[in-house]
Parts: structure tokens; C-alpha cells; sequence
């Protein structure tokens, strides 16, 4: 069955989704919500929606799917309450999850069924919309306890059919989680790359700088104002983060200081296993 479908935000992230879901024939109409006449000009060019709504147009569609800055999620989900029909199912695109999680419950919304894809690109806008963004990568799920199973049927099965892979979790736990591996790396990459501003011209380091660098700063390439709101967001979860990172980098000091080659040897080696995990690769025999 095809769905009506409204994406508020078509940048990036939304108009991907946008285009997998025609792509699919999950949607048999696409509505498109934004601030920025610019956008909704180029996503309709693209054919990423059929036409541009206001919001209490787009409360009538089946699926409403918030793809805006985590800031702005809380708001609209206030603006949106009283417009929505009583079979529209709600969902969001965010990276922090409580926060927006607890406003929906505050307002009685059991239809809204937050979810986190972890995907993106570093591309801007609906011009780098992509439909298979989505394609084999993982989206968190994090529906509260008295949800609308129905609700969370009609999500699962927009995702799945964009190829996704789901996972479902707390919201508490899913933003202690993200802490870690999402926030706190985008943050440790911004502060690596003022850290070198700090040094001099960039010209005299340029040089020096090589592929290993190159890929730790691509993240910090990311739109400061979105991960100021992010970080702002998960703030007591990434504080928690940031101080035990801290504390390691301290230990590392140490070593260092102590001239210590097996202590740092076994943090390397212990980094290495992580990493080796994380890649699926096999570590057995590794020393």
C-alpha cells in the first residue's frame, strides 16, 4: 500500500529519504515543508516531493517525517499537536533522542515514534539528496512504552523499505550511546582542527599533513551551527564522554612521561582490537 507522505526539512537527510521512499513505492505522494523557498524549488525540481505544503497541510498525510535540526524538533511538534489527523503517524531524523522523546509524551502524541538513522554525507542541501543514503545502514528506533504498534508497524516499514536496518532502544540509553560514538568523535575532530589553526598558517602544516589526518578532520567539515544544537542537546551525556576521554588521555600522558613503552604499547594494541571488531575483521593470533 502506498502512503502519503510529508517530509518537513528537505535538505540532505530528508530529501534522501524522499527520493528512496518514491523509489520504493512506499510513497505514492510526497509533501515538502521548509523554511527555505530555495530548497522546496530544487527538491521539487529533482522530483524529491510532488509539491511544497504548509504544515497544517502536511499534518494530513499519513506518514509526517520531521527532518529538521535537533532544536527545532521540540517546538514543532508543539505547532504540529493540534493539526494532525487522527491516523497521521509522526516520526523524526534526529541524533539525540530523550529530549524530543519527552516532549511527544508530554503532549500525549503515542503515534510518534522517534527514530536515528546513522547515515549521512558531506553534502549539503536537496542537491545531495541520495536515494540509497540509506541503503544497508542501521536506524535506531526509539519508541516510548505506551506507543501506538501500529504507529511503529508503518515506521519500521517506511525504513525498511528505504533499506534500512533496524534496531530499537531507549531513548536515554540510545543518547548515552551516540555520546560516544557520534558526538564525542565529531567533537574531538573540531578541536583538532582548531587546535592546528592554533599553530600558524595553514600553509606552513599543509606539508606536513597526511592521509591519516586528512580522514580523522573530514567530520569536522560538518555545519557547526547543526552540532552546536546537537552537543547542546546531548549535553550531559557528552560531558560524561569528554571526561572519560580525559581521564585516558591522562593515562597516556602518563605513560609518556614515565617512559613507559609496554603501557602505551598495551593501549595501542587494546585501540587496535576495538577497531578490528569494529570492522568485522578477525583478531584471533593478534599480539
Amino acid at each position: 500500500m502506498a502512503h502519503k507522505v510529508a517530509i518537513v526539512g528537505v535538505g540532505l537527510m530528508g530529501g534522501s529519504l524522499a527520493a528512496a521512499l518514491r523509489a520504493s513505492g512506499f510513497a505514492r505522494e510526497i509533501l515538502g515543508v521548509d523554511t527555505s523557498p530555495r530548497s522546496l524549488s530544487v527538491a521539487r525540481r529533482r522530483g524529491l516531493i510532488d509539491d511544497a505544503a504548509t504544515l497544517a497541510a502536511a499534518a494530513r498525510a499519513d506518514v509526517i517525517v520531521l527532518a529538521t535540526p535537533v532544536g527545532a524538533l521540540a517546538p514543532l511538534l508543539g505547532e504540529l499537536k493540534p493539526l494532525l489527523a487522527k491516523t497521521a503517524v509522526v516520526t523524526d531524523m534526529g541524533s539525540v533522542k530523550a529530549p524530543v522523546a519527552e516532549t511527544a509524551e508530554s503532549l500525549g502524541m503515542r503515534r510518534f515514534i522517534p527514530s536515528h538513522p546513522i547515515a549521512g554525507a558531506e553534502h549539503a542541501g536537496p542537491e545531495g539528496a541520495d536515494a540509497v543514503l540509506f541503503q544497508g545502514r542501521v536506524v535506531i528506533l526509539t519508541p516510548a512504552a505506551d506507543h501506538d504498534p501500529q504507529a511503529l508497524a508503518l515506521v519500521e516499514s517506511m525504513w525498511r523499505s528505504a533499506g534500512a536496518r533496524l534496531v530499537c532502544a531507549d531513548a536515554r540509553r540510545h543518547d548515552e550511546l551516540v555520546a560516544y560514538t557520534s558526538h564525542l568523535p565529531h567533537l574531538l575532530a573540531f578541536a583538532c582542527a582548531e587546535l592546528l589553526d592554533r599553530q600558524g598558517r595553514v600553509g606552513d602544516w599543509i606539508p606536513f599533513a597526511g592521509s591519516g589526518l586528512r580522514d580523522f578532520l573530514r567530520i569536522a567539515g560538518s555545519d557547526p551551527v547543526m552540532w552546536r544544537d546537537i552537543c547542546q542537546a546531548n549535553r550531559q551525556a557528552l560531558a560524561g564522554a569528554l571526561k572519560d576521554y580525559g581521564a585516558l588521555l591522562g593515562a597516556y600522558g602518563e605513560a609518556l612521561a614515565a617512559g613507559d613503552d609496554e603501557e602505551l604499547r598495551a593501549h595501542f594494541v587494546r585501540a587496535r582490537a576495538l577497531r578490528r571488531q569494529l570492522n568485522g575483521e578477525d583478531i584471533h593470533g593478534d599480539n
